[in-house]
């Protein structure tokens, strides 16, 4: 993966718009809080292959943390803290944010196929 190109990332979010498309949204913080402190919640979100349609989109942020908004009829799906981008082999758009130690914080995917599952 690559770190995130507002206008790169923001390009391929257009030739998504206006398309029934199936996401892939995860944030955790997991076991990872709970191992170093007992009194840490672990608190995270999965939603696989949901299918959305989004009329705009809107990358915002700096350096190595940006947001992502999905403007959709009646609502919106965003996630926040991603860093790095690559499209797969079958053309969709993997984003990701990671803690300093490399683990998983946050996942957005968005593609015109079903994610496996």
């Amino acid at each position: 993966m690559e770190t995130i190109s507002i206008n790169t990332v923001q390009s391929e979010l257009d030739l998504l718009q206006d398309k029934e498309v199936y996401i892939h949204l995860e944030t955790t913080n997991g076991a990872y809080a709970s191992h170093n402190d007992e009194k840490a919640y672990n608190v995270g979100a999965f939603i696989r292959n949901a299918k959305i349609t989004y009329n705009h989109s809107k990358i915002v942020g700096e350096d190595s943390s940006f947001r992502i908004g999905l403007k959709l009829a009646i609502g919106w799906v965003y996630a926040e803290g991603l860093s790095v981008w690559e499209k797969d082999g079958q053309g969709r758009l993997l984003m990701a944010g990671h803690d300093r130690e490399g683990r998983l914080m946050v996942a957005l995917q968005i593609g015109e196929t079903p994610f496996n599952y």
